[in-house]
């Protein structure tokens, strides 16, 4: 659900709806959402992989321990507009939250801005580019995972990608329930506990351009990402 670059467009009033390439940067991205999808993503391979790529940013790659990587955390996402704190669904998309604390125990997504707000149709901000432009990733890609059943109501963090199949550093956070069933093709990784109240407050501004599909009005800036680790023994919280 990568949605930047190429020509901006809108959210199609129509049965098959699209979100897709929209812009101010070159290059192509993926289209974001169909009602249907294509069923083109690979399915995750049986251990976690990163694989290598000429990223914009890159701060090496991750390691897999599988037991490590299942363990509990909360990570807080401080930025200019708020702060928005989700717990990571470790138990189901391991590869996603490893490569996602990994990231942020770097500063990779430091000082970098969240480059679309969606207001119609689909309710999402969609952060995690370095670059701000919604085509940069950090030097490696790694598969799907979590997809079977998934949805993407409010309070859902998934990884958006600029192909199927190619997940990186980009992700999503929905901040209201989508107007339509969204095939499951973006791997949910989290769920927030606080914070919705800022993604409706920035979404509420709009975009830049006045559309329902495009850079927010007001700059939306990661200051910083915190993860914390859960105590080994705590009780965790269990989503459907």
């Amino acid at each position: 659900m990568n949605f930047f670059t190429g020509a901006r467009k809108r959210v199609a009033e129509v049965a098959m709806v699209a979100l897709a390439v929209t812009a101010t940067c070159s290059g192509l991205t993926w289209a974001a959402v169909s009602l249907t999808g294509n069923g083109v993503d690979a399915k995750a391979p049986a251990a976690c992989s990163y694989n290598l790529t000429n990223g914009a940013k890159p701060v090496g790659i991750p390691t897999f321990n599988e037991s490590a990587a299942a363990r509990p955390y909360t990570a807080e996402i401080v930025t200019n507009r708020g702060t928005v704190t989700f717990e990571a669904l470790t138990d189901k998309a391991p590869c996603t939250t490893n490569s996602f604390s990994f990231l942020a125990r770097k500063g990779y997504y430091d000082g970098s801005a969240c480059h679309r707000v969606t207001t119609r149709g689909i309710y999402v901000l969609d952060c995690g580019d370095p670059e701000g432009k919604g085509a940069a990733d950090p030097g490696y890609f790694f598969q799907d995972e979590n997809l079977d059943g998934a949805k993407y109501s409010a309070g859902t963090l998934a990884m958006s990608k600029t192909a199927p199949g190619r997940n990186g550093s980009q992700f999503f956070i929905s901040y209201a329930d989508p107007d339509f069933p969204m095939s499951s093709e973006w791997t949910p990784f989290g769920k927030v506990v606080s914070g919705l109240g800022v993604l409706k407050e920035i979404a509420g501004d709009g975009t830049r351009d006045g559309s329902t599909d495009g850079r927010p009005k007001k700059a939306v800036v990661i200051k910083s990402v915190t993860v914390r680790q859960a105590s080994v023994n705590a009780p965790r919280e269990k989503h459907g």
